[in-house]
């Protein structure tokens, strides 16, 4: 069994034959790059005719936070899998070089960026002299910024060290930071929103960094027997955190949108739309899941379950671009 196809196959039969691989490249950089604008162009058109305004900086600020989610799950989701290798017998010593330090790198220079919005008051600021470092330890929100670009350094620091390991504490920390942040005093029963924030986001952090390093796992291992068992272990735990992350999710929704305000809310508000189409995704994502399953306990090669699971990953790309802009859109107002 072998993860790569071999060169000369081809689809069609007439004088136009192509390479198999060439319009899933295709799409996937299409899909790869729609994620990467999404940050930037999703708030105006989902705010355009809700009435609402939209805050200065919105679209750079879902950017930081699509590079601070994606910098945490991939360093999350290698020590998860990591951890699942060291379950499977035979498995290959061999593991793809950890991206980790890349990871924290990028996440250090996304919370240093959202560290810098708060010291201006959350305003995006004009120059070095907008900023006041001093005032992010007189506020919660400074506070828990300056958590997040500790924790990402601290990270950085542990991936390059002897002991890779212990990372996973700054990244709890970051974890924690970004619940609590979410979540303002404020807002009604914050503890329980952060609560809900905490599970959704370190099992998403694992679904997503966790796919991706199995599947770079299975090319390093080319077709060696531990490859099926990694992918099928990996599919039995996803589907436990895809029941958590949909009822967290359900549960955030619920508070701030409550039942009988849901349907006008998802269609009349910004934040609505983007979760709405957030929820398309993920159900998108659940169906290439199961059809990967299907695929690795009925196909003859069930390495053949790659190919639904590398469009998972890119699909989970939009989604966590998604989820970045939500996070910058306005709260709907609790009716």
């Amino acid at each position: 069994m072998t993860l790569t196809r071999p060169p000369s196959r081809t689809v069609g039969t007439g004088r136009h034959a192509r390479p198999a691989g060439t319009g899933r490249t295709v799409a996937v950089l299409v899909l790869v790059v729609l994620a990467a604008l999404i940050p930037v162009l999703g708030p105006s058109p989902a705010l355009h005719g809700t009435g609402e305004a939209e805050a200065p900086g919105t679209g750079g600020i879902a950017l930081l936070r699509t590079v601070l989610f994606a910098a945490l799950s991939v360093p999350v989701g290698e020590l998860f899998v990591n951890r699942l290798t060291r379950a499977l017998p035979g498995a290959p010593p061999e593991r793809p070089r950890s991206w980790s330090p890349y990871a924290a790198a990028a996440g250090f220079v996304a919370a240093l960026g959202l560290a810098s919005v708060v010291a201006t008051g959350n305003l995006v600021p004009d120059s070095v002299a907008d900023i006041d470092v001093g005032g992010l330890y007189e506020s919660r929100d400074g506070k828990l910024a300056l958590l997040e670009v500790n924790g990402f350094l601290a990270a950085g620091l542990c991936a390059t060290s002897r002991r890779p390991g212990l990372q996973v504490w700054p990244l709890a920390a970051v974890i924690v930071a970004e619940a609590l942040r979410a979540h303002p005093t404020t807002e009604y029963s914050p503890l329980l929103g952060s609560g809900l924030t905490l599970v959704h986001l370190t099992c998403a952090s694992l679904w997503v960094g966790g796919l991706l390093y199995v599947l770079r796992t299975l090319r390093q291992w080319r077709g060696a027997e531990a490859g099926p068992a990694l992918l099928g272990l990996y599919a039995r735990v996803a589907a436990v955190l895809l029941a958590a992350i949909t009822a967290t999710g359900v549960c955030s929704s619920l508070r701030r949108m409550p039942p009988g305000t849901i349907a006008d809310q998802l269609t009349d508000t910004a934040y609505g739309r983007v979760l709405l189409a957030k929820v398309i995704l993920v159900a998108a994502v659940a169906v290439l899941a199961l059809w990967a399953r299907i695929r690795l306990s009925r196909a003859a090669d069930p390495l053949t379950a790659c190919s639904p699971a590398r469009a998972e990953v890119v699909a989970l790309g939009v989604v966590v671009a998604v989820s970045g802009l939500l996070t910058a859109l306005p709260v709907p107002i609790r009716w």
